[in-house]
């Protein structure tokens, strides 16, 4: 049987660029964001600027990682404990994790054909629990209909924090993700659009928000050594209330961050000429039900997903089992036990009893996620395809025996 080679999980090595500013760091010693000379401005600090300068925004904060961003974006956002937060229903589990960490209590909404979330149930999720808050997260990169969701949002007072881990680098009608609702939330884990191995990001135009943010994450009494922060003499009440919860990101990993933020629409282009290419390709074999997405968005596609909705169970199963037999980790989030990063909501016990969500259940039965490295090309995508359905051909034989 012929596998395919390469690994889903390898990344491309840091550039020399990266290498050269983490080397320059470590040759001081100085790793800690507020440890600098006279003048120096810092790694983190610039990395902040350069963050909000692409998003256009006026804030960024730099942290430990995407989900101590979420928890720092719901406390600087003013959740008190036993507060209702709205979320989908579809998602990863950091998202309803730092709901729980932060004191919350999650509330799934349902999900729509093409995986985003239900705005009429979005609506009627607000109206049963009168939530003034909503996590909303781009899940695999998909954006839902933001035009809708901020109608809802408005019609009810509740503030957005966008989940944008999967999304870094994307837009809805030109408009970046992460900067529709109060704070948008983001992941430089190995595996996101920049590599730091663990990290985060969140960004915001409230400057409240932010001057909590700020002192939340550890910042002490260094508030003037941030430069994508609102000015340091309006922290007198913040700094006397809120907690110093320590989860800096330290000038090491800011420093292999910032060129690659350079880079990220250069490879914004490859993620998606990979997308396009296995999209194609899956969408001209029977069987496999391609996820739509937005007139209006425009994604990332570092990760790709489809639905199997005619196999039964067993055949997905055979189907995956199948896959991987060929060198191909297809992850499915049907299955009846969560497996790497495929756990779904009725997997997270801590979560008290769900509302109906006839929908997801239907949908997460049948669908399919496959990641898309950038030590990826063309000719691997095409490999790729012929050998999932070769491996699609086998259960289809296995079923006509039966």
């Amino acid at each position: 049987m012929r596998r395919f080679s390469k690994s889903f999980t390898q990344q491309e090595p840091l550039s020399d660029a990266s290498i050269d500013a983490a080397v320059a760091v470590m040759r001081t010693g100085r790793l800690h964001r507020y440890n600098l000379l006279e003048g120096e401005k810092g790694e983190t600090a610039l990395l902040e600027q350069e963050f909000a300068d692409t998003l256009g925004v006026p804030f960024a904060l730099a942290c430990a990682s995407g989900g101590y961003a979420l928890q720092l974006a719901l406390r600087a956002c003013g959740l008190q404990h036993g507060d209702a937060v709205l979320c989908n229903a579809f998602t990863l589990s950091p998202v309803p994790g730092s709901i729980h960490a932060a004191g919350g209590q999650a509330v799934l909404v349902d999900i729509l054909d093409d995986t985003t979330i239900d705005p009429d149930d979005l609506d009627a999720a607000a109206r049963e629990t009168g939530a003034r808050f909503f996590m909303l997260s781009h899940m695999r990169g998909h954006i839902a209909d933001m035009d809708a969701v901020m109608a809802v949002c408005e019609a009810h007072g509740i503030t957005l924090i966008e989940d944008c881990a999967h999304t870094l680098g994307a837009n809805f009608a030109g408009k970046p993700s992460g900067t529709f609702g109060k704070v948008g939330c983001y992941s430089t884990q190995t595996y996101k659009h920049l590599n730091s191995g663990e990290g985060g990001l969140l960004s915001s135009d409230d400057p409240e928000v932010m001057r909590r943010a700020v002192v939340l994450s550890g910042s002490y009494m260094f508030y003037e050594r941030h430069l994508a922060a609102p000015e340091a003499d309006g922290y007198g009440e913040a700094r006397h209330v809120t907690p110093n919860m320590s989860g800096r990101m330290d000038d090491l990993r800011a420093a292999v961050l910032r060129p690659q933020l350079a880079e990220l629409e250069t490879r914004k282009a490859r993620w998606n000429a990979l997308y396009h290419r296995m999209d194609a390709g899956l969408s001209s074999m029977a069987r496999f039900e391609r996820v739509p997405r937005h007139e209006k968005e425009d994604f990332v596609g570092s990760s790709i997903q489809f639905r199997l909705p005619s196999l039964s169970r067993e055949e997905i199963a055979g189907f995956v089992a199948g896959c991987a037999e060929r060198g191909i980790p297809v992850k499915w989030f049907g299955q009846s036990q969560p497996e790497d990063y495929t756990s779904r909501y009725d997997s997270w016990g801590y979560l008290p009893a769900t509302r109906p969500l006839p929908n997801a259940d239907r949908i997460l039965a049948s669908l399919c996620d496959l990641r898309l490295p950038l030590t990826f090309d063309a000719k691997d995508c095409d490999d790729i395809v012929q050998l999932m359905g070769d491996a699609m051909d086998e259960v289809t034989r296995k079923s006509n025996t039966v």
